[in-house]
């Protein structure tokens, strides 16, 4: 139901109009029955958020180590439970008994600072991306954004064919949530991330390059400009980097491409 707050003009008038907002909730992810983190999240393609999540915080090294998700809405939020296989259970139990608190959006503690520092995998050799594709899919990126469309207020990230036509897109409230809900739709799909680009609607923070890193991605856009880590850390993986996105321009600030 929308809601009907009061807009107040510049020349002293007023009018109600109607808003809906972009839904903002609990959402627990636990592992193995282990609880691993709390994030503010929009609760809609949960089962994607908590398979991204376990891919790009390396506890599962692949799709097939994540089974049995389950979503629940609770009392104060939501849970999505899986279980996991593989080496990425070492992971899960040292972070559960060694936990820190931190958001999805910080860095806190010297665990933290070292794991910040460890080398990022090189991204498989790949092509130029086109700037024609780029704009393709901008144009498009609207047509893949209901919650957007809704609210005005939620992220967007997009898995785009070479060409700039958009195969998966996500949204949530958090930037970073969207990026691991598109990796966990992607990885449903059996889709792999290299042969495409990912696009975000984001600030490129160091977290958007190393969640593309460790999906597999080879190229990434983003409608804003990077952070300095960023940039540091898409050119020591080979990350093919463009941001600023626009309509009619886009900023070129890595070509990891391999020259023809």
């Amino acid at each position: 139901m929308p809601d009907r707050p009061i807009q107040h003009a510049a020349d002293g008038s007023t009018k109600t109009i109607e808003r809906e907002w972009v839904p903002e909730v609990p959402v627990a992810l636990e592992y193995n029955g282990l609880s691993y983190a709390v994030m503010m999240a929009s609760p809609h393609d949960l089962e994607d958020f908590a398979r991204g999540f376990a891919l790009t915080e390396g506890l599962a090294r692949s799709p097939d180590d994540i089974t049995d998700i389950a979503v629940v809405e609770v009392e104060h939020g939501w849970i999505a439970r899986a279980q996991l296989t593989g080496l990425g259970i070492e992971k899960l139990t040292e972070r559960v008994r060694t936990r820190v608190a931190e958001s999805s959006c910080g860095l806190c503690g010297i665990e933290n600072l070292e794991a910040v520092s460890t080398p990022l995998p090189r991204v498989a050799t790949h092509e130029a991306l086109e700037p024609q594709a780029i704009f393709a899919a901008l144009g498009k990126l609207r047509d893949h954004q209901p919650l957007t469309t809704a609210t005005g207020a939620a992220h967007a990230a997009a898995f785009c064919a070479p060409d700039g036509a958009i195969l998966q897109a996500r949204e949530d409230v958090g930037r970073h949530n969207a990026m691991d809900k598109l990796i966990g739709a992607l990885a449903l799909a059996g889709q792999g991330a290299s042969d495409g680009f990912i696009l975000s609607s984001a600030r490129c923070s160091y977290e958007i390059v190393e969640k593309a890193v460790r999906a597999g991605a080879t190229r990434l856009v983003t409608i804003s400009l990077p952070t300095s880590m960023a940039v540091e850390r898409a050119r020591a993986a080979g990350l093919s980097l463009w941001c600023l996105a626009r309509d009619d321009s886009v900023l070129c600030v890595n070509n990891g491409a391999v020259p023809k």
